[in-house]
């Protein structure tokens, strides 16, 4: 492998960096995710229940003890829980945009290196091929194999680290895109329930419909 980026020259080298620092954003991204993912059911249990008895303090201590954006938003719920149903909602809805914001910090990073690592090959290709064509030329008319090797070799090593590290950057966004959706569906629900629950409304769930008997 570090023949074949040595063959490959400075491009191979900025390609792999960039591969590099998008390996270590996406672990981090992965476990800030993982960590932001609870059981949001009975978080939101737990919480209706501390409610329902008036304590508010332990409810808001909850929320400081659960991490994740599910924990925010119901806080912000509880502390506005005196006002109107309209002024609960738009709490609600401005920490969740601020959320969000959080759990899709430098994601974009992710899907820049995806774009741009093949553009990168793509221009150790032609440089590549400009240094086997000078080869030739200084060569001519006894150009002999091993004077183009060099060139050639760069080219085609610049174009497949460039499509390595673009492939799994790609995989890499869509997965962690995916699990802030999964996320962001949680705090929708969340909110409803705990919006339902303050105006008294009984908090209502989707069940599965029973299949008929033939």
């Amino acid at each position: 492998m570090f023949e074949l980026l040595r063959q490959g020259g400075l491009i191979a080298w900025i390609i792999m960096g960039c591969g590099l620092a998008a390996l270590i954003l996406f672990l981090e991204r992965l476990l800030s995710l993982h960590r932001a993912r609870i059981k949001s059911e009975d978080f939101i249990a737990g919480i209706c229940n501390n409610l329902r008895r008036g304590n508010v303090t332990e409810a808001l201590a909850i929320c400081d003890d659960t991490p994740g954006p599910v924990a925010v938003i119901v806080r912000a719920a509880i502390l506005n829980r005196q006002a109107d149903k309209e002024s609960i909602r738009t709490a609600i809805e401005n920490a969740g945009r601020t959320e969000i914001s959080r759990m899709e910090r430098r994601l974009s990073l992710l899907a820049t290196v995806a774009q741009v690592a093949p553009i990168f090959g793509l221009l150790g290709t032609v440089l590549g091929l400009i240094k086997s064509l000078q080869a030739m030329k200084l060569a001519a008319p006894l150009v002999q194999p091993v004077d183009v090797m060099s060139g050639l070799m760069q080219a085609l090593v610049t174009t497949a680290v460039g499509l390595a590290v673009a492939a799994p950057c790609y995989i890499a966004f869509s997965f962690l895109v995916g699990k802030v959706e999964k996320i962001v569906i949680d705090m929708e629900r969340s909110a409803s329930d705990l919006i339902a629950f303050m105006a008294g409304t009984p908090i209502v769930r989707d069940e599965p419909v029973p299949e008929k008997d033939e």
